[in-house]
């Protein structure tokens, strides 16, 4: 069992910041990919930004330049900095790992955290 434990959302204005960090724990042998993903309701999850084993990165085109991925390998966690946030980054944050859980399986399995509020107000 893998449980993705996130923090850092809440309130700010246009123009402020906020850190969201993303812990991973349990039967965890090795984590692949790390990412965050956001959603409004309405619409469907998109990807924020993913940081691989080897530190390589993607973000989506709307972040770019301004949010910033960032993980810790020995601690198996995620960190996004969000800078310069607007209205329209308004939505629940979650997180998500593909982990495998045994050296046995070379397969990694998804996982996702609970989701965390982020609210951009004009």
């Amino acid at each position: 069992q893998v449980n993705l434990v996130e923090s850092g959302g809440g309130l700010v204005q246009a123009g402020g910041s906020l850190r969201l960090s993303c812990v991973a724990s349990g039967s965890i042998f090795s984590v692949v990919n790390m990412g965050w993903y956001r959603q409004v309701p309405g619409k469907q999850r998109e990807l924020v930004a993913i940081i691989v084993n080897d530190g390589n990165t993607k973000y989506a085109d709307s972040v770019k330049g301004r949010f910033t991925i960032s993980r810790d390998n020995a601690e198996n966690t995620v960190v996004l900095q969000m800078e310069s946030l607007n209205p329209g980054d308004t939505a629940v944050y979650y997180c998500q790992a593909d982990i495998r859980s045994s050296k046995l399986n070379p397969f990694a399995s998804r996982y996702w955290g609970q989701g965390t509020q982020v609210t951009v107000s004009s």
